[in-house]
């Protein structure tokens, strides 16, 4: 079974038939009962978390397990030949040494081993281990395990439904969010820890909201909510911090009151997502990443380079389609026309029933009226050669940028139409907040983020993983 990470699920391996489709074939819809799973941000009550966390250990290790044979093939044709040598040659009731031994003796007793010898042809050759764990792809169950666990499981997870994989992608994020934690958590359970929280306290809070990058907009509303809170009760500190993971995630999900929390490739049907922004963000990167997410997940997938004019641009997506095991479809003229590209890409992706196609725009300035135009020309191709497809314009967001990237993103956004956003490099930033300011000011939701360099390390968004994230001890 594949692991769809846009569902969070385990699937089983769609049969060979499926994957010769016709034009006409792939452009149905989705059966009506593939819903995503959606996670709660309430924990589950009466959980014995341990428990929860020891019965998702054991199904990773079953689902990376596999029966070893009674014995080796080696050890089958040793015993027997020494079975076979025993029966030949019965031990002598008095052992005479070899030194004592006469010359006929001596050859007899070589004829005779040679005569009984295996001949090399008949050898068996050695065979791999099958069965036995792989003790360096399996998880410790530590401490970072638990964390990881307890996430899930206050999500409504079965252990059961757990993969290896969102573990390990936990454990990546929380270390992602490190730097931004460290100056956050620390400070911030310094001001609960003293007791109920006091207005002075709320102020100290606020200043290191707008240290984290979160915003003032985004700052304020959290704020003037928590206070609201206080004039109606007393805190404590456990329920003052959670009461403020309550606010961060209420403002992360408030572009998806209209929306599914989850960006899903629809199976059986043509996807396009336009991948937009700021050269610099990690664009093109961010393209090879969800075209090996897609891939693991079970769609078949296909990049256009249509970012043309950006040098070296096309020979760094095919360098990403190739880590992704993806195939892209370019144009090996330079300065080639953006939307012919695009034109050949749908062309190719209707031929072979691809469900989603990645397309990599160009990322000029955004004051630039060229680019806007080259937008507007590829969805007008779309239209008229895809209609039937689902579109999606997913904008490319640099963290390390803090404001000053959300304010070029944020005319960029308004005129490429965009529907979303992908944050990146959340690893190399210690203003982690920014995430929190990017949904206020653009009033988008977060699709996908990235926290690392390397081809696993960008992931569906949630905002309760996210916060936990960024806030836990």
């Amino acid at each position: 079974m594949a692991f769809n990470w846009f569902r969070r699920t385990f699937e089983q391996a769609e049969p060979a038939t499926a994957q010769e489709q016709s034009p006409d074939s792939a452009s149905k819809t989705a059966p009506a009962d593939a819903q995503p799973l959606q996670p709660t941000s309430q924990p589950v009550v009466n959980t014995d978390l341990l428990s929860w966390a020891k019965a998702a250990y054991t199904n990773i290790q079953h689902k990376q397990a596999v029966p070893v044979p009674e014995a080796m093939p080696e050890q089958v044709a040793s015993e027997t030949s020494e079975t076979t040598e025993e029966a030949h040659n019965p031990p002598p009731s008095e052992a005479v040494p070899f030194w004592m031994q006469s010359a006929e003796q001596i050859q007899a007793r070589v004829a005779e081993l040679s005569a009984n010898a295996l001949p090399e042809e008949s050898a068996v050759e050695p065979q791999p281990v099958v069965g036995k764990v792989n003790k360096k792809s399996l998880l410790a169950f530590d401490q970072e395990f638990l964390w990881s666990a307890e996430v899930l499981a206050k999500q409504g997870r079965k252990p059961e439904d757990i993969s290896a994989e969102e573990i390990t992608w936990l454990n990546r994020l929380r270390v992602g969010l490190g730097k931004t934690r460290l100056s956050l958590v620390n400070q911030l359970k310094g001001l609960v820890g003293m007791g109920p929280l006091s207005a002075d306290a709320v102020e100290d809070i606020e200043a290191l909201l707008l240290q984290a990058d979160v915003g003032v907009q985004a700052t304020d509303r959290i704020i003037q909510t928590l206070q609201d809170k206080l004039r109606a009760e007393v805190l404590p500190p456990a329920e003052a911090i959670a009461y403020l993971k309550q606010l961060l995630r209420e403002t992360l999900d408030a572009p998806l009151a209209n929306r599914s929390p989850y960006l899903i490739p629809v199976k059986n049907q043509l996807n396009i997502w336009l991948i937009t922004g700021v050269n610099g963000a990690g664009k093109t990167t961010t393209i090879g990443k969800l075209a090996r997410l897609a891939v693991k997940s079970g769609y078949k997938t296909l990049i256009a380079a249509a970012d043309t004019f950006r040098a070296a641009a096309v020979d760094q997506v095919k360098t990403w389609g190739d880590r992704s095991g993806v195939e892209v479809i370019a144009n090996p003229v330079p300065n080639a026309d953006p939307a012919a590209v695009v034109f050949d890409a749908i062309n190719s992706a209707q031929a072979r029933g691809t469900e989603l196609l990645l397309v990599d725009t160009a990322g000029r300035l955004q004051n630039k009226k060229n680019l806007m135009d080259e937008l507007s020309k590829i969805r007008r191709i779309i239209d008229k050669k895809a209609d039937h497809a689902i579109v999606e314009s997913l904008l490319v967001l640099d963290a390390t940028l803090g404001q000053n990237g959300l304010r070029q993103a944020e005319v960029f956004a308004q005129s490429a139409g965009v529907g979303g956003i992908i944050l990146t490099k959340l690893d190399g930033t210690a203003r982690g907040g920014v995430a929190i300011a990017v949904v206020q000011q653009l009033q988008l939701p977060i699709r996908f983020i990235g926290a690392g360099e390397g081809i696993e390390d960008m992931r569906p968004f949630s905002s309760y993983e996210f916060v936990e994230a960024l806030l836990s001890g």
